[in-house]
């Protein structure tokens, strides 16, 4: 695994924007750690105590967790307490100077203290106030949102797994990091807008409405059902719901998780089924008869077995190791791809090499390994540095607003910082 380095004299993208990051737990910090990657000056803001995941799933004792070091990296952080008179003083001018602010406390929860967003416009006209919610305004509002209660409203716990199991989560944190995705976005757009406008706006992002958008094709088969069976689903019987269909694809071409050998929990490869990938399949299952065979030569003739025809595969892959089962079917252009886990991703070279797993120096853990930035810009390069110990750009940003050593030590020991 290689550790990034700096580029020298880089420009980025956001350059010269100011994040005021009042986040915490997942949803927000992934939002804010985009933008901070993506240039932006990412202040978080902290209670004294700190965000609650430095100290959750501690794999060491003393030390901020993977938890928050993985979804907080290349911010700086100051801390805060906004209920005394001097700490909305200073998260006032904090506001002032700006671009955007990001949130998601539960609802109304900046409001009570004292930020409405008329008193933040009043306060700074061009900011983007950006927060995030578990809901839209309605009956769910002040539900408790968490990742996989978002899934569950959103529409993809309904449709994923197999079908007489149980409604199933996503690995994916589709709730959480998902709707943190979409909220950058609508910065970027708002940033975007400010520009002919020049003033600031409001944007909202509910978690089950990401979640909603990610599964907008299960909306799409919810109303084809109205037309007839699913003929693309392995499911044999529907009623009036879209099913869960196992690890079919749904689309337009089949596709399945194939077993291959030793027979591992992720010894698996996911094979699409275009037509003009079909002969060269059963050649490789040795069943080329079936090629030209009326039952099985098109598409549609597939359609109604697509349990056999996957099984008829998975026997000639069952035998073979994953990645000798990859390696001859792209040798035909096949689409698929192996089930990797965790620990292959981790140790995987390509993804080393692409900056999609990189290690992190960091302060008191020695380094860390992490996700790097998806976001490839060849004019804004990015380099994962270390998220920031508790309040450690406290003299440092606070200096920025013109507060001087002396009060930074009355604020410490007074309990504003």
């Amino acid at each position: 695994m290689t550790q990034a380095v700096e580029a020298p004299h880089a420009d980025r993208a956001l350059a010269g924007v100011r994040v005021l990051d009042m986040t915490h737990v997942q949803s927000g910090p992934s939002a804010t750690q985009l933008l901070a990657w993506l240039g932006a000056d990412v202040v978080k803001l902290e209670a004294p105590k700190g965000d609650v995941t430095r100290g959750q799933l501690r794999d060491l004792p003393d030390v901020d967790s993977l938890y928050f070091t993985m979804l907080n990296c290349n911010k700086r952080s100051i801390t805060l307490n906004t209920k005394t008179e001097r700490g909305k003083e200073l998260l006032t001018e904090l506001i002032r100077r700006s671009d955007v602010l990001v949130e998601n406390f539960g609802p109304g929860a900046v409001d009570r203290m004292g930020f409405t967003w008329e008193r933040i416009q009043e306060i700074n006209p061009r900011i983007v106030y950006a927060s995030i919610k578990g809901f839209g305004e309605g009956p769910y509002t002040n539900f408790k949102a968490y990742e996989v209660v978002a899934q569950a409203m959103g529409g993809s716990m309904a449709t994923t797994g197999f079908e007489e199991g149980p409604p199933t989560a996503t690995g994916a944190q589709i709730g959480d990091s998902g709707t943190g995705v979409h909220l950058v976005a609508a910065i970027l757009a708002a940033l975007y807008q400010r520009h002919s406008t020049g003033r600031g706006q409001r944007v909202n992002v509910a978690m089950q409405h990401a979640v909603l958008n990610l599964c907008r094709v299960k909306l799409r088969d919810q109303q084809r059902l109205a037309h007839g069976p699913l003929r693309e689903y392995p499911n044999e019987d529907f009623g009036e719901e879209v099913p869960r269909s196992g690890n079919a694809s749904g689309g337009g071409q089949p596709g399945w998780a194939v077993r291959c050998a030793p027979g591992g929990p992720n010894d698996y490869v996911y094979v699409i089924v275009q037509p003009v990938g079909w002969a060269p399949i059963t050649e490789l299952i040795g069943r080329p008869e079936l090629a030209g065979d009326p039952d099985w030569a098109t598409p549609e003739a597939r359609l109604p077995k697509l349990g056999k025809m996957f099984q008829l595969i998975e026997e000639w892959s069952a035998t073979l190791p994953k990645w000798e089962v990859l390696g001859k079917l792209n040798a035909h252009n096949i689409p698929c791809g192996p089930i990797l886990s965790t620990k292959e991703i981790i140790e995987d070279a390509s993804l080393a090499a692409n900056d999609m797993v990189v290690e992190v120096p960091h302060p008191t853990r020695g380094s860390f390994t992490t996700v790097g930035s998806p976001l490839k810009l060849s004019d804004s390069p990015v380099t994962v540095t270390a998220s920031p110990l508790l309040g450690e750009h406290n003299a440092e940003v606070y200096g920025e607003l013109g507060v001087s050593g002396e009060e930074l030590s009355s604020l410490k020991t007074n309990g504003v910082i």
